[in-house]
């Protein structure tokens, strides 16, 4: 393989573990690596980072005015709050983040598709629910990362004063899963999905607060049939299924506040169910979720597409070519339009 004909893309932060590979983008083809002796290759024109990874006292340096550097971050501040400080974000020409407004938004990053919004296959029927309600609360929590930035876990202990909460998770834990379901990964098995649908309300706040930043706390009730009380990224309304889809903690001005509407729409059914009309008639009103999910280039769970991390590095391939492509055109043009070596053409007599 002729490497030196194509551009190499260097993964700083070794996520891929691919130490070479050429990819191949549509039309366009890049080498990829982790490998770092190439980072003074004369065809390096990309450098990767993995935003937990990413070290400010460990970078590609000197950076070359041909060197390009794109992030891919699908966590919160939490996770590495150095990137979102301007200064650091601003090294960057190509970014995948969860904002709407990254050259690859991963917004959607933990929905899988508008079927399992609308799907019925965990939905517990509303009769059912309040059958159950003798022996749960009306409200669930389940979370173990306690005391994060967002503060969820202060707010939850005062509502609890007002409403009744089962707490699964470590943080206020009051009520134990059974214990194949204790660890963490196994949120997602199809046995804890069937306990959390049994529950009309499931609080989803996230451990961020940040705009697009909303994770599968949210998407998960809604697969499953829950009401989400949510707390987090403050244009969650721009992605919402429908206008009655969940309930945001921001429109009340206290917990006491929230949980006295709780308890309004846990006694009457008819408020209750305009809560889930859309997932009962499967109408997803949102545009700009249909939007995205329909125009996004890679899957979630989904062997058939690419996956984001392999969409992010074609998208920096893309980009370098293009460059390139454009670059060369502009060599044979100089700054007044006029054509470089542009003759008159001779008579042929």
């Amino acid at each position: 393989m002729d490497i030196g004909s194509y551009p190499i893309v260097l993964w700083w932060s070794p996520l891929t573990g691919e130490t070479g590979r050429l990819g191949q983008c549509g039309a366009d083809a890049c080498f990829f690596t982790i490998n770092r002796t190439f980072q003074h290759h004369h065809m390096t024109k990309a450098f990767l980072f993995y935003g937990t990874d990413f070290n400010i006292d460990s970078l590609p340096l000197p950076r070359k005015a041909y060197h390009d550097w794109a992030l891919f971050h699908e966590e919160s501040p939490k996770n590495n709050y150095k990137l979102f400080h301007e200064p650091v974000i601003t090294l960057f020409n190509h970014t995948a983040t969860f904002s709407r407004h990254s050259h690859l938004p991963l917004t959607t990053q933990y929905l899988e598709s508008v079927e399992v919004l609308k799907s019925l296959r965990y939905l517990v029927p509303l009769q059912s629910k309040n059958k159950l309600r003798e022996k749960l609360a009306p409200l669930v929590y389940v979370q173990s990362d306690c005391d994060p930035p967002s503060d969820r876990d202060s707010y939850v202990r005062e509502l609890m004063a007002y409403i009744e909460v089962d707490s699964y998770g470590q943080c206020l834990q009051n009520k134990e899963l059974p214990q194949p379901l204790r660890n963490p990964a196994s949120m997602d098995a199809d046995s804890f999905y069937r306990i959390i649908a049994q529950y009309k309300f499931i609080l989803a706040f996230e451990n961020a607060v940040c705009e697009d930043y909303i994770t599968e706390k949210f998407w998960r009730p809604l697969k499953l049939g829950v009401v989400p009380v949510y707390y987090g990224s403050p244009t969650i309304a721009d992605w919402l299924p429908s206008n009655r889809s969940a309930i945001l903690v921001s429109d009340f001005s206290h917990p006491k506040e929230l949980a006295s509407f709780l308890r309004q729409l846990d006694r009457d059914d008819r408020l209750y169910e305009a809560y889930v009309e859309w997932k009962l008639k499967g109408e997803i009103s949102n545009h700009r979720l249909l939007t995205a999910l329909r125009e996004r280039k890679w899957g979630v769970q989904d062997i058939n597409q690419d996956n984001y991390i392999d969409t992010f590095e074609c998208m920096v391939c893309h980009r370098l070519w293009e460059n390139s492509r454009l670059w060369e055109q502009a060599l044979g043009i100089d700054t007044w339009g006029c054509r470089r070596g542009e003759k008159v053409p001779k008579s042929e007599n």
